[in-house]
């Protein structure tokens, strides 16, 4: 573990709760995590940096899934399939990242972001149906689509790009399968640990995680992803809908000041 100070160690733990609990809600913790580890450590490597936020973020997540697996109606082989294929998307767009320049991709994203609050704004009933009410509308044809396109989709995105990932698989849950936010939630977080699973492993073989600093920070991120999934399965779809506008409208000026900073 690098030499830090206490004040910016608690400050890290203190950012993996509030991640771990953004994360488990509506996904996006890493918009919280990802910057505070890299203004914390500024002198270590990016790859470590990279690396340790995987370690960190995908105890938090796994915690989450199983909270929301045992609780919400969720269909976990279905999870799963969209899992691996978004494991998959992910490792292509990481084989494709360093021909892109993030210059050009993040006001694309930032447009589809804009576009996505507005319908989420314009449509109030977007994602509030009771959960499990629309599994009979879910044809076999939906489904394949949400392994392919939502799961080799988006998770292509995550390799190439990154941020917003979970939000993204949220909406595009609800929207192609028809589920309430929270069962989409739920779905986001199983995809997440595949996801994440796999960049670890990466991460992990080359030696670029600060295993020490991870466990510390794992500890706090999965009190906040338990607290999370439990706050959304208590307070519903409207609770997950206002903290989906907040994240989206956070990523936003994030990727805003990414860019013209």
């Amino acid at each position: 573990m690098p030499d830090i100070t206490l004040t910016t160690l608690v400050v890290l733990c203190l950012a993996a709760a509030a991640a771990g609990w953004i994360d488990a809600v509506v996904g996006g913790g890493g918009l919280l995590l990802l910057p505070a580890l890299l203004l914390g450590l500024p002198h270590v490597p990016a790859a470590h940096v990279l690396g340790t936020n995987k370690a960190v973020a995908i105890v938090g997540t796994s915690g989450a899934a199983v909270t929301y697996a045992r609780k919400a109606p969720v269909k976990i082989g279905t999870a799963v399939r969209i899992g691996l294929m978004a494991l998959a998307g992910s490792m292509t767009g990481a084989f494709f990242a360093a021909g892109i320049s993030s210059d050009v991709l993040r006001p694309v994203i930032m447009v589809v972001l804009l576009a996505v609050a507005g319908f989420v704004m314009l449509r109030p009933q977007f994602g509030k149906e009771a959960a499990g009410a629309t599994d009979r509308k879910v044809t076999r044809a939906r489904t394949v689509t949400a392994i392919v396109l939502v799961g080799g989709g988006i998770g292509f995105y995550d390799g190439l790009f990154g941020p917003g990932t979970g939000t993204f698989l949220v909406l595009a849950l609800t929207a192609v399968l028809h589920l309430d936010l929270v069962t989409a939630s739920a779905t986001a977080k199983i995809v997440n640990v595949c996801t994440n699973g796999g960049a670890l492993a990466m991460f992990a073989y080359q030696g670029n995680v600060m295993w020490q600093l991870a466990a510390l920070m794992a500890v706090f991120n999965l009190a906040g992803g338990l607290l999370g999934a439990r706050t959304a399965l208590r307070k519903g779809s409207e609770f997950v809908r206002g903290v989906l506008l907040v994240v989206v409208f956070s990523l936003v000026a994030r990727l805003a000041f990414d860019q013209w900073s």
